[in-house]
Parts: structure tokens; C-alpha cells; sequence
């Protein structure tokens, strides 16, 4: 087949020679066999270079939190005790997410000429404390044996918080920023079993945080012997289940999860330190103040506890409280605004009926906003309106009001500081986008944005919010009649990410800025009110990311950050855009890496690493996304590190699914095949791969990609798949976009079930596997029983599960170990025959 290929080249400025591919293979890290194994050098060192650090700007836009993460953890972070209850892991020692964040330090600098000029110098480190940090600046280090977590600005931004995790509890800490100075605020008794614990006042005058519950004595041990059998039981409703995993199984886990989870809540004064506790110990699932500080919206689990959904389903209490006059009971409720039954009953692609998503209007004292199902709940029904969107102001003991009626699904609301309000909807089965504006005075709401969410061409990009803390941080950042709108700017050529100034009264917009060609630059926030001084992260192929102030009127740009290439082996890389068309028309798009070293006329052996993703229109699925203008950072066990022992990558191929409705997965395998066929063609056309050395892998739904490609093509010479999910009745209550049951369509679960095939997988593949995978679908089971079922057909298999690991690979021996085993296949399995 002849495919026309359009190709758009980044050429590589300098050229390092690599050996061929095989010359060096992964060894492991000690004589065992069983032992972890370690790519080659240049890999680990690829790898243990630290990450672009995170950007945190401050509300007054004068300062700006740098937040440095770890590269990788040991796998003994990974192995220290956790609990799995409710759909959550903890780690029980200290009450906190057993995923906790990973912070080694943030570094507070201002964003004003001197800290600009210099901020890099003098950063210092401590333990829990800080030092100076240039003009200005200073740096905060997480304390040996722990890390920081959950960095916050004070709304009024003279504080920045943050947590350190420490083994036996977590504890929150102020850095007054005019002192350059932090100290501890609460002792090692926070409460994150739920995530962040602690969050700023409005008012900037302490925090509002989660404790564990005094005097709550030890754990409760598990039972020398069970009190009966554990029972579940229906009583005839229909309550569709997905595959939910770490749920609670008995009586015990019962006990655990009340002891674990449950909190007080309490604020803390900022000047002071001192505590205040309000209302009694309870399971709280999110507390939240009011921008006027004197309330708080509170969820509140309550029993009986389901073994079939984690928490967030639980039956809960949408309640309104006050920070002062206690009531009679201890507690201080002023309205309950929701009492919620466990949400067991939803349909499939559908909501929860009765009020859900109650939140406080961002730019209202105290107002509950929330939005309630006019459908039952079911996207099937046909209806004029799915929501209606309320409000109810304090005291809570009116008739809420009417916001909006949205004819599609309800999906976010968004504030600009004069109350105007941003209320996106949007339908599933056709996949269509609406914004519309409802004005503070009222009245019918005018449609702004109505577009496919597929067309990424013409996604208009999101609202830049006000940067900053707290509840602040959640308001639309606007100057007059004028907001922002900052997007990715696909195009044709690539993504150009851009701002544009829209004016809510005429809804005309004027473009501010667009990545000029050959660079990627994406607007962190606005720093000045006219939108035209903006921090941004910029990059090309061969500049590392770094920060920059950008002043869109002088046409300046002022460099914050001078981060370093951590890996100077892959500027050798020569990175091509290339689309091509499949044989039904369909336009496709990929991303080709060339090895450092690469000559024209070489075709090395080549890695296709891809996702397939569904689509109604297939316009919209031929559309560019990526960019080639970006710089090669590799994170994790990134298939791409095998550039660096001289195999080519083809990455990202377009898999699009195409059908309307929910039919595109009646022909998910011929299509699947088709994709991958072009995908052939075209880098074998450009001359740049053998057909004969190519391997075919990706990761969750790209490895039961790989597995059906290979069980139902032979255009591949081998297949490395990675935490994947193999027999779709493991599945049967939908997958991905798939929303009909497996009783509704049994044949398309059957013939999408690479298990079900697995006598034609006669190509090698690898499978691994984290071996506490918590995603829904991917039960490691999934790759235990496609491993059986390929051993027992005389595949060539390898089976490789990961101790402490779940659906994403995190620690440095496993990642390690990973690539490594990645690396050892493809040496040996697209060598020359």
C-alpha cells in the first residue's frame, strides 16, 4: 500500500555515537538471579537526574514556591506498612496517604528584577528550616527521613504552608515569607488517611485541618478467629459494578477503617499556634471553608459500610456548619443540606440522582452551590434539561434558586472575580462541549463556546484562574470585562500553546501570545491584570525546560530558572512529526525518534509505543496532537530510554477507534490492525525501519492493544506489554468509553479478550505487572491468568510482577529493573535473523 506521509523534522545539533542495539544488555544488581536488574549507565543516569521542578505562584504574583521532587524513591519507601480500605491506601503509622508526596524541598523566590537576576544563589538547606536564597529567596529541605507535602500560599500570600511526613505522624509548617523564616504550627498529629489535611482560612488567619482523633487508643487487632461467614446480599434493584479494588472485606477492615479515618476537625491561629476543635470526631470526607471563614461545607460518611464501593459511594452528609456557636448536641450544624444513600445504583455512564457536587461559590460570602439530575441519573432517558445547577446562600434555611439548566451532563462551573459564572456541559454519546455565561444580575445564560471536545483544533482553551491559595485560587482571574483563556494550540504542525484576552461582554478575543515556531512555551499564570506579563515554562528540542517571565508588550523574556540538559546523550536524537493516512481514510499522526548517531539509509530495529483511544468523528481522530518542538525528558520507565542504546521509537502512533455512539468498538480489531498496518508503512516508507525488526508495546489499555495486535496480526516481530487487562469479562460492567455490558455484548467483550485468542499469539511478548496494581480493570490477576493461558498454548512468554508496585512503576529498582527488562527483550528478540 502507498501511504503519503507529511513529515516535520527536528534536526538533532550534535551527533554522539552509540553502540548498536544489543552490544549492551542489562545486568542485574547482585549474582542472584532473581535479583533487580540495572540498564546500562547512561540509562541510570538519564534517570537519577532530578525533575523539572513544580511552580507555585503567589496571590500578590510577587513570588513564586519552586517545588523539587524526588526522583525516585527506594523500594523500601515503597515497602513500609499500608492498609487497603474503603478504595484507599494509607500508611498507618503516621495516618497518611501510603502515596504520599514525594518533596524534597521548595525554594521561595521573588519575582521581581534582583530575585530574578539572583536567585539562584546561596540555597542553602536544613532540616525543617530554611536559608537565604539570593535577594530575598530561601529554600526549605525536607528534615533526613522524611518528605514535604501539599505546599500552600496563605491567601493574603505573607505565608507559605506546607507538611512534613514524617514515619510516626504529620505535621504542618509556616514560613512567614517577610521573615524568611518557618517553624512548626500544629504537632505531628494531622489526620491525611483522606489526602491534604489542612487548608488556609480565607481570612489568612490560620488553617482549617483534619486531626487524629485524641485518645484514640492502638489499632484493632484482627479476630483469632472470624465471628461467622461475611454476607452480601441484593434485594432485586439493579447496581451495576465496576471493578473496584482495596475494598473493605469484612468486619475487621470495618474497625480499621473507622479507627484510621476517622478526624477532628479544628482550626489553628496562625499567630498563636493554638488549636480549636469544632464539633465532634467523625468520618469526614472533605472539609471545606467559606470564603467568608465563618462556615464550612462538611461530608460526613455514615454506616452501613458497602464491600462492593469505596468511600466516595458511601451513603454521606452534605452539612453546613459554623465556625462558632456550638449547638446543643456538641456539634455546630446549621443546615444539613443532603442526606445521601450509597450510590449503588447508578447507571452506566450516568450520575448519582438527588443533589451532588455541592461546592462554595468562589466569589460569594457563603453560598452552597450544587446540581441535581433531572434524568434519574440514567444518559439514556431523553429529557429537555439532565441538571439544574442550585445555590443556597447562609444561613441555608431558604429555597434555593435556580443558576442554570443545562440541556447535556453538567460538568464544571467556574467563577470570575464580579460573579460571572462559566458552566460547562456536555454529551458523551456524541461527544459535544458546551460553555455558557449566566451573568451576576441573572437572567438566561449566553452560550460562549458549543464545539466537539474531539475538534482539539478549535478548543478554545480553559479560564487562567487567580494564582495563589485557598479559595481564592479557584476564581477566574479577570481585569474589567476581560478573562483568559490559555490552551495547547494543536495544529496541523503541532501544539503552539497561546493566551488569548476574552471580553465577556462582546465575546470577542484578542490573541496575547502563541509559542513562536520551534519552541514549546506554556503559560504557568498571568502576572500582571492586563494579562501581558505572563510566568511561562519554555523549551525546544534542544533547551531543557526552564522559567521565564515574558513581557508580551516589550517582547522581553527574563530568565527565572537556568536548569541544566540532565542528559546530554539524547540531544543527539533527532525527533519527525509524521502523519499518514490509514486505509480507510482515516489521518494519523506519530511521533519518530532517531537514535543519537542515526545516518540516513540506517534502519535501525524500532519500538511502537502506543494507546488507542475512541472517537465519534473521525476527523477529529486524524487531528495532530504532541509536538515535535518540545525537549526529550524522560521520567520513569519511559519507553523512549531505549533511544539511548540505538533503537529507533516510534511514539504515540494514532489508534483511533472510530464509531458513533457506542458502536466503535464493533470493529475495535479491524481497526486496531488497520492503524497499526500504516503505522508500518509509513516508517518504512521513510526508510527509517526494517518491517522485520519492529516491536509493538504499550502500557494499561496499550498493552491489551498489544496483546490483540499480536494475537490478530503477525506485523510485529515481538510485544512487551505492561500492566494490562486481558479478558474483558473480568470487566463486565464496561471499560474505557465501552459503556455496554458484557450481557448486552457479549461477542465484542469476547472478540476484544486477547484471552480469548491466546492460541494465536505467536510472537514473544513480556508482560509485567505491579503486583498491587489498584486500577480499575487491571487486576494483576489479568496478566496471571493471560501468562497461564499463553505458557499452556507453547507461547514465547516472559512474566514479570513487581513487589510493592502498583498500575504505574515508582521505585528506583523497579523502574530500573523495568527498562532493563525492556532493553533484554528487544535485544533479543529484533536481532538480524
Amino acid at each position: 500500500m502507498t501511504t503519503m506521509i507529511r513529515v516535520a523534522r527536528t534536526a538533532a545539533v550534535m551527533v554522539v555515537v552509540t553502540g548498536l542495539p544489543g552490544n549492551a544488555s542489562a545486568q542485574p544488581s547482585s549474582p542472584n538471579a532473581g535479583g533487580y536488574l540495572v540498564p546500562p549507565d547512561r540509562i541510570v543516569e538519564i534517570l537519577d537526574a532530578p525533575p523539572t521542578p513544580r511552580v507555585l505562584v503567589g496571590p500578590a504574583r510577587d513570588v513564586a514556591v519552586f517545588i523539587e521532587s524526588r526522583s525516585m524513591p527506594p523500594i523500601a519507601w515503597l515497602a513500609r506498612p499500608m492498609h487497603r480500605l474503603a478504595g484507599y491506601r494509607i500508611d498507618p503509622r503516621n495516618s497518611g496517604p501510603w502515596s504520599a508526596p514525594v518533596i524534597a524541598a521548595i525554594t521561595i523566590r521573588p519575582l521581581d528584577a534582583a530575585g530574578v537576576a539572583h536567585g539562584n544563589e546561596n540555597s542553602g538547606s536544613g532540616t525543617g528550616g530554611g536559608s537565604a536564597a539570593g535577594h530575598g529567596g530561601f529554600r526549605i529541605v525536607a528534615p533526613a527521613g522524611t518528605t514535604l507535602g501539599w505546599p500552600a500560599f496563605s491567601p493574603d500570600g505573607s505565608h507559605v504552608s506546607y507538611a512534613v511526613l514524617r514515619d510516626t505522624g504529620i505535621e504542618l509548617w509556616v514560613a512567614d515569607l517577610a521573615a524568611r523564616q518557618p517553624r512548626p504550627l500544629t504537632s505531628a498529629a494531622l489526620n491525611a488517611t483522606w489526602g491534604n489535611p489542612c487548608e488556609w482560612l480565607a481570612d489568612s488567619s490560620g488553617v482549617l485541618c483534619r486531626f487524629r482523633r485524641s485518645a484514640r487508643g492502638v489499632p484493632p487487632d484482627p479476630p483469632r478467629a472470624p465471628d461467622g461467614p461475611n454476607v452480601q446480599q441484593n434485594d432485586g434493584r439493579q447496581s451495576p459494578v465496576r471493578t473496584y479494588q482495596d475494598l473493605l472485606t469484612n468486619a475487621h477492615d470495618e474497625a480499621l477503617f473507622r479507627y484510621h479515618f476517622t478526624s477532628q476537625i479544628a482550626t489553628v491561629a496562625l499567630a498563636t499556634g493554638s488549636r480549636t476543635d469544632i464539633g465532634a470526631p467523625g468520618l469526614y470526607l472533605s472539609v471545606d471553608g467559606a470564603p467568608d471563614s465563618r462556615y464550612l461545607l462538611v461530608e460526613r460518611v455514615q454506616p452501613p459500610f458497602s464491600r462492593l464501593f469505596p468511600a466516595s459511594r458511601f451513603a454521606r452528609s452534605v452539612e453546613a456548619w459554623t465556625r462558632d456557636g456550638r449547638m446543643d448536641d456538641g456539634a455546630s450544624v446549621v443546615a444539613t443540606l443532603a442526606e445521601l444513600p450509597l450510590t449503588d445504583q447508578v447507571p452506566i455512564g450516568g450520575v448519582p440522582t438527588g443533589p451532588r457536587g455541592h461546592r462554595w461559590h468562589a466569589t460569594a460570602p457563603a453560598t452552597v452551590v450544587w446540581t441535581e439530575a433531572q434524568d434519574g441519573g440514567d444518559p439514556n432517558a431523553s429529557v429537555p434539561n439532565r441538571d439544574i445547577v442550585y445555590a443556597l446562600d447562609a444561613p441555608f434555611d431558604g429555597e434555593p434558586r435556580t443558576l442554570a439548566r443545562t440541556e447535556h451532563r453538567f460538568s464544571t462551573i467556574a467563577w470570575t472575580t464580579d460573579g460571572t459564572a462559566l458552566i460547562t456541559e456536555s454529551d458523551r454519546p456524541t461527544r459535544w462541549t458546551r460553555t455558557s455565561i449566566v451573568y451576576p444580575g441573572g437572567g438566561d445564560a449566553r452560550r460562549l463556546f458549543d464545539r466537539s471536545s474531539e475538534d482539539v483544533y478549535r478548543d478554545p482553551g480553559r479560564p487562567l484562574r487567580r494564582p495563589g491559595g485557598g479559595i481564592a485560587s479557584r476564581v477566574v482571574l479577570q481585569d474589567s470585562s476581560f478573562i483568559y483563556l490559555v490552551g495547547t494550540g494543536a495544529s496541523p504542525d503541532g501544539d503552539r500553546p497561546f493566551v488569548d484576552r476574552l471580553d465577556l461582554a462582546t465575546l470577542d478575543t484578542v490573541r496575547l501570545f502563541r509559542t513562536e515556531p520551534g519552541t514549546y512555551e506554556a503559560v504557568i499564570a498571568a502576572l500582571s491584570d492586563d494579562g501581558r506579563t505572563l510566568l511561562t515554562r519554555r523549551e525546544s528540542p534542544t533547551d531543557p525546560p526552564n522559567y521565564y517571565i515574558r513581557d508580551t508588550a516589550a517582547g522581553t523574556l527574563q530568565a527565572l530558572t537556568d536548569d541544566t540538559d540532565p542528559a546530554p546523550l539524547l540531544r543527539g536524537i533527532e525527533k519527525r512529526l509524521i502523519t499518514y493516512q490509514r486505509a480507510d481514510g482515516v489521518g494519523l499522526s506519530a511521533t519518530l525518534y532517531l537514535p543519537p548517531g542515526y545516518r540516513d539509509g540506517d534502519r535501525p530495529p524500532m519500538l511502537m509505543w502506543a494507546y488507542p483511544r475512541e472517537y465519534v468523528d473521525p476527523a477529529a481522530a486524524g487531528q495532530v496532537r504532541g509536538s515535535p518542538d518540545r525537549f526529550t525528558t524522560l521520567r520513569g520507565a519511559s519507553h523512549l530510554l531505549l533511544l539511548a542504546e540505538g533503537y529507533a521509537i516510534l511514539d504515540g502512533p494514532a489508534m483511533p477507534i472510530v464509531g458513533a455512539g457506542d458502536t466503535a468498538n464493533d470493529t475495535y480489531v479491524e481497526q486496531l490492525v488497520a492503524s497499526a498496518e500504516a503505522a508500518i508503512d509509513a516508517v518504512v516508507e521513510l526508510g527509517v525501519a526494517d518491517p522485520d525488526r519492529i516491536a509493538i508495546g504499550g502500557h494499561s489499555y496499550g498493552a491489551f492493544m498489544t496483546a490483540n495486535l499480536l494475537a490478530h496480526s503477525d506485523l510485529f516481530r515481538a510485544g512487551i506489554a505492561r500492566s494490562g487487562a486481558y479478558n474483558r469479562t473480568l470487566t463486565p460492567f464496561g471499560f474505557q468509553n465501552e459503556r455496554r455490558t458484557f450481557w448486552e455484548a457479549r461477542d465484542i467483550y469476547a472478540g476484544m479478550s486477547p484471552f480469548f485468542h491466546a492460541e494465536k499469539v505467536n510472537e514473544p511478548i513480556l508482560l509485567t505487572h505491579g503486583e498491587i496494581d489498584n486500577n480499575s480493570g487491571t487486576f494483576p490477576m489479568q496478566s496471571e491468568r493471560f501468562y497461564h493461558a499463553l505458557k499452556g498454548h507453547g507461547a514465547t512468554v516472559r512474566y514479570v510482577t513487581l513487589p510493592y508496585e502498583s498500575h504505574g512503576y515508582a521505585a528506583r529498582e523497579s523502574v530500573l529493573h523495568v527498562v532493563a527488562e525492556m532493553l533484554n527483550w528487544c535485544n533479543e528478540h529484533l536481532a538480524p535473523r
